[in-house]
């Protein structure tokens, strides 16, 4: 089997193509994805009761309105990607042990077709968005791993949230 002939958004010839979901089951679906935003001590020295405070204005919550409303427009931002009309999509944002600004985005409708790239976009724009509005305090900002953790609904479900990446 060629490479191609699994790859779902590659019609008959090779040519990219949206995937066709009107025979698919609607079903329940959920999805979440994880970025990892990794700053200096000075960037996290301005972190006071959960929240970094910017002259742009309090980054975490801006973050978690710019995840929520990239995941709205993915179908904007990717080519192949069919509209959604999500049922919810939540943004969380935490700094976990080893220093590290930890991103998850999850999204959830009910349709025939999953969430996942909405989820994963969610993620990496908030990341992005904590780089913009602390790189005046230093550009040493590193957006290290954006992954999808969790899928539910569809076909097949799986949950990665417990396994460490590889390097």
């Amino acid at each position: 089997m060629k490479m191609s002939d699994q790859l779902t958004h590659l019609d008959n010839q090779g040519n990219p193509s949206m995937v066709n979901v009107g025979e698919k089951k609607i079903t329940k679906r959920s999805a979440t994805a994880q970025s990892i935003v990794v700053v200096n001590e000075a960037i996290l020295t301005q972190l006071t009761e959960g929240e970094i405070q910017t002259k742009k204005g309090p980054v975490f919550q801006t973050a978690i309105l710019a995840g929520i409303m990239a995941a709205k427009k993915t179908s904007d931002l990717i080519p192949l990607c069919h509209p959604l009309g999500l049922d919810n999509c939540k943004v969380k944002i935490s700094v976990n042990e080893h220093q590290e600004i930890v991103i998850h985005c999850t999204a959830s409708l009910t349709a025939k077709t999953g969430v996942e790239m909405e989820a994963l976009t969610g993620a990496s724009v908030a990341a992005l968005t904590i780089y913009d509005m602390c790189k005046a305090m230093s550009h040493n900002i590193i957006i290290k791993e954006t992954r999808l953790l969790k899928k539910t609904g569809g076909k097949s479900d799986f949950d990665y949230s417990n396994l460490e990446t590889k390097q």
